[in-house]
């Protein structure tokens, strides 16, 4: 029996992370982008280090910054979403002692965070941080 491919996957690069109930996150992923009026086609989710992320960062963005997410969108439809999403599971973790969350909560704002730019969400000014904050609140209300 062939094995159906997903429309979201999940990979790690230069350092060891598995992503606890794939399965879970995934279908919970797909109903944010849904209750957006987006489809999935193809999101990976890829789960490094600082130095990996910082390198894309500095090679692709010109930005010589440490960051918990960068997000490639390879969309070439409009609803349809298609994406590379690089995350940094040592900011996380940062982000995670500083604000006094769990480590997994946080993994799910960061993963809603770049599908929520995904379907239009920025998060320029303080106005946009706080609808695009208020939207993370709900998609992970959606996964409790």
């Amino acid at each position: 029996m062939e094995e159906k491919e997903l429309p979201i996957n999940f990979f790690s690069e230069k350092i060891d992370f598995q992503l606890e109930n794939e399965e879970k996150t995934s279908n919970w992923l797909q109903k944010v982008a849904n209750k957006e009026g987006f489809v999935i086609a193809a999101i990976n989710y890829i789960f490094c280090d600082d130095q990996y992320l910082h390198k894309i960062n500095m090679e692709y963005l010109n930005h010589d910054t440490y960051t918990d997410i960068i997000t490639f969108d390879n969309s070439e439809e409009e609803q349809v979403l298609e994406a590379d999403i690089f995350i940094s599971v040592e900011r996380v973790k940062e982000n995670s002692k500083e604000l006094k969350t769990i480590f997994e909560q946080e993994t799910h704002r960061v993963m809603v965070h770049g599908l929520l730019h995904l379907v239009g969400y920025d998060d320029h000014s303080e106005e946009d941080k706080q609808l695009m904050r208020e939207k993370e609140n709900q998609a992970l209300a959606i996964l409790s």
